[in-house]
């Protein structure tokens, strides 16, 4: 595992240089992630932006992981340091980070209403604009329409159905040649991305949020419980043992060589897999994550945005910096050459942004309902908390702890760590 301190040695070593005027032009340093596109496409984004100021952009890549990307962040505004002037940031950092970040609004001119209203308010602390929505995430089924159809079955609509779905068109298909098939893939390693899958499972099992919008604790709960046992059931059956060390790449290369039905992922993997080469161009469809006995289909709320640090050298450029590259023009750029869903509602109703991503409008609500992670309630000790349920998750899946007793564990961490048992 690479420590934040090689990623931020080795990115601002590798950090690719904009044309831009010498000598007088500022350089304005950005970080920004490398899943899929992401990383090609800030930078052709920032390569603009120089090439019509004059000045230059340093693209500083940072992990893929977001636990790991995150430590890299904490070091470097923890040392007020400007090496990096632009954050791209998770949806669920802006109040973990808030105090080393500018405040945007102030030269905004209101772009921030033409966003999202509650990415917006994710992103207001203590009445502060600290970040601009960039990109906005759900987590989704993916699955292989030909499969589904060769095999006659419907697109699953409950896990259950997944699970025989999974294990029926497996089997088939291994029967006939493909002894790589699996049934079902999606992010099993223990960081962030196994707090989205499982807050899906628990929550369309009717199992709650592990903190509740009022600070309650609801970890230690048999519909949480029950919803863990489906999901350990799955590794080494529908779901390859290694997915326990998967991330979205990892489940996105099994999936699009043609090794996987159905994947769980966020929709940046849609424009991968219908790019000219994939083995599964044609043969992909979208829909929303099953429910769970009693529950209904739930989908994480994800996202990024970008942020101005307060150490920066050159806080005005790097805001006008993030003002364009959150602009209307470069969000419905990125949603046609990479399936990024923009943080502007205008967009989804661009014609040729729902031609190339039809799953924009036709799941336009797994958007606007999908449900937060627990970082209201829980503030500055969101990612203790997060830690905690997937490191507890982890241990089910891996078969180390069964159900009741990782979740009993986990509601004695929690209570511990909050103030008698409530974190608000």
């Amino acid at each position: 595992m690479h420590t934040p301190g090689r990623w931020l040695r080795t990115g601002i070593a590798l950090a690719l240089a904009t044309a831009g005027a010498a000598g007088h032009a500022a350089s304005i340093k950005i970080s920004c992630g490398s899943v899929g596109q992401e990383l090609d496409l800030c930078k052709r984004s920032a390569e603009a932006w120089a090439k019509q100021t004059g000045h230059q952009v340093q693209v500083v890549a940072t992990p893929n992981d977001a636990s790991e990307r995150l430590a890299l962040y904490q070091q470097v505004l923890g040392a007020g340091s400007d090496k990096i002037d632009v954050f791209q940031i998770d949806v669920v950092w802006p109040g973990l980070l808030a105090n080393h970040l500018q405040d945007l609004k102030p030269a905004s001119r209101g772009a921030e209403a033409q966003h999202f209203p509650a990415f917006v308010a994710n992103n207001t602390v203590a009445g502060r604009l600290v970040a601009m929505p960039w990109f906005v995430n759900a987590g989704l089924l993916f699955y292989r329409k030909d499969l589904l159809d060769k095999h006659k079955l419907a697109v699953p609509s409950t896990w259950t159905e997944l699970t025989t779905s999974a294990r029926r068109i497996q089997d088939a298909e291994r029967a006939a040649g493909n002894d790589r098939m699996w049934g079902y893939v999606w992010q099993g390693r223990a960081y962030e991305g196994l707090t989205c899958n499982a807050l899906e499972w628990s929550v369309s099992h009717g199992g709650g949020s592990i903190v509740e919008s009022d600070g309650r604790i609801s970890a230690r709960n048999p519909k949480l419980a029950d919803a863990l046992k489906t999901a350990a059931g799955w590794v080494g059956s529908i779901s390859p043992t290694a997915v326990l060390n998967y991330a979205e790449e990892e489940s996105r290369g099994v999936f699009q060589a043609g090794n996987a039905v159905f994947m769980r992922n966020w929709p940046y993997a849609w424009s991968l897999a219908q790019a000219d080469g994939s083995t599964i161009k044609g043969k992909v469809g979208i829909a929303p994550l099953p429910a769970g006995p009693g529950g209904k289909p739930t989908a994480t709320l994800g996202g990024e945005s970008l942020a101005v640090s307060k150490y920066s050298r050159n806080a005005a450029l790097a805001t006008e910096l993030v003002l364009y590259m959150t602009s209307a023009a470069v969000q419905k750029e990125r949603a046609l050459t990479g399936s990024f869903n923009p943080t502007r509602p205008a967009l989804y109703q661009d014609a040729e942004v729902l031609k190339a991503n039809p799953f924009m409008g036709d799941l336009v609500g797994a958007f606007t309902s999908a449900v937060a992670r627990p970082t209201a309630a829980t503030g500055s000790q969101y990612n203790k908390v997060s830690n905690e349920f997937w490191n507890a998750t982890h241990d089910v899946l891996a078969g180390s702890a069964k159900p009741d007793e990782a979740l009993a564990k986990l509601e004695s961490n929690l209570k511990r760590a909050s103030r008698g048992g409530r974190w608000n």
